[in-house]
């Protein structure tokens, strides 16, 4: 059984590593250097192996480099199908990996190598292989995920998708319409331009995106004018997407400088409590849980959705409550003690009332095959128990918590 859990503590780790890393796990962060470095290399040399000066002077230095980074995005796609289930901790281990294959990441992942590796086992077909190594292109998304000011990027648009959907909306119908009125002004005088509705397709999008190609342009006098008219409503339809953008960007900025100014101002804490029927909270309304002040219910989630804690809110079993409280002012703080019960530990067997411990000794909580015990005196403590305390004298093998 020990055996078990430290291979599945090794697994998350290489988890934590291969994910985006927090500044203080340097391991993991010196993996996303190594991560956005080959992707970068790979792209470079994609692009440089099609130059005909490059590949002759350094072609075998590029496909080296090809051959390492596409070796490397291998080795990390089977450490994410390794470790999916720390992906997603909610799911079952079968399902966790069907959530990642078939996720954009993992499939960009997967064809990140699969075509180079796919002509030594199907020689006919790799042209065909070769085109997908395109796809590489997409595993810079990743280094999106490793620095902020990337992904103020896609935060912006993800936030502002229902308005940019709104004004390409507007603007597939414009050129539709335009089309269609350069078709009925045009096609007379030009029959073998504008032959029919969709003809006028490509004059439209040239004119409403840009000021247009030359290739298709409007003769007759009204055909002009028409042509004046959506030229400026071209000019007034681009920049609707482009200020929403903008818009979007001023707001993001100015959230984020909000948050690093006021941020440090309170510092709150936040813990998750999961009911289960036989809790005395579950059938309960928040405003009579009683909680002391200081300590607020910031959140409900219920089967995948949030429920705003309002006083008359009934809580049920099954529910996950976040709890927030203000963290201890000062410099004083307050030292834990953690004793893991061995199979030799002389508490082992014993209830916490026999146990042969100061008075100033107080077990804060017991915690016992991922669940935490309220610490009665009935309690007996069992081989493997984490026992969290406070005391003041010492105690052999026992770790201290900071709080």
């Amino acid at each position: 059984m020990a055996d078990n859990d430290s291979w599945l503590q090794r697994r998350k780790r290489i988890s934590e590593i291969i994910e985006v890393g927090s500044s203080g796990d340097w391991i993991s962060r010196f993996y996303d250097l190594v991560n956005s470095t080959s992707i970068v290399l790979n792209l470079v040399v994609s692009v440089l192996y099609t130059f005909e000066s490059f590949r002759g002077a350094f072609g075998g230095i590029l496909l080296s480099v090809e051959t390492v980074t596409v070796a490397f995005f291998a080795a990390d796609y089977l450490l994410r199908l390794w470790t999916a289930r720390f992906l997603f901790p909610k799911q079952t281990r079968l399902k966790a990996l069907w959530s990642y294959t078939t996720s954009f990441s993992g499939l960009v992942d997967l064809l990140s190598f699969l075509p180079y590796y796919l002509p030594i086992f199907f020689p006919s077909g790799a042209v065909a292989f070769r085109m997908f190594r395109v796809v590489r292109i997409f595993r810079l998304f990743r280094i999106n995920a490793y620095y902020d000011s990337l992904n103020v990027i896609t935060e912006v648009i993800a936030s502002k998708r229902q308005q940019l959907v709104s004004s390409v909306f507007i603007i597939l119908i414009l050129m539709l319409a335009s089309s269609l009125c350069m078709y009925s002004l045009e096609h007379e005088a030009q029959p073998e331009v504008f032959t029919n509705a969709f003809s006028g397709i490509w004059w439209a999008v040239s004119t409403l995106l840009t000021v247009g190609y030359g290739d298709i342009y409007p003769v007759t006098n009204m055909g002009k004018l028409f042509s004046i008219v959506i030229t400026f409503l071209g000019v007034g339809m681009v920049a609707i997407p482009t200020g929403i953008i903008s818009a979007g960007f001023v707001d993001q900025y100015s959230r984020i400088k909000r948050i690093s100014e006021y941020g440090n101002e309170a510092d709150v804490h936040f813990i998750k409590v999961h009911l289960t029927e036989r809790d005395r909270w579950s059938g309960q309304t928040v405003q009579s849980l009683g909680l002391p002040s200081g300590i607020i219910v910031a959140a409900i989630q219920r089967d995948g959705q949030i429920v705003v804690p309002r006083g008359n809110v009934a809580l049920l079993p099954g529910d996950t409550l976040v709890l927030g409280a203000s963290a201890v002012g000062g410099d004083k703080h307050i030292d834990l003690k953690e004793v893991v019960l061995r199979k030799q530990h002389h508490w082992n067997g014993l209830a916490i009332r026999d146990l042969d411990i100061s008075r100033q000794t107080i077990i804060v909580m017991v915690k016992r095959g991922g669940k935490i015990l309220i610490p009665n005196g009935s309690l007996v403590l069992q081989e493997g128990d984490n026992i969290i305390l406070y005391t003041q004298t010492h105690l052999r093998d026992a770790s201290t918590i900071e709080v």
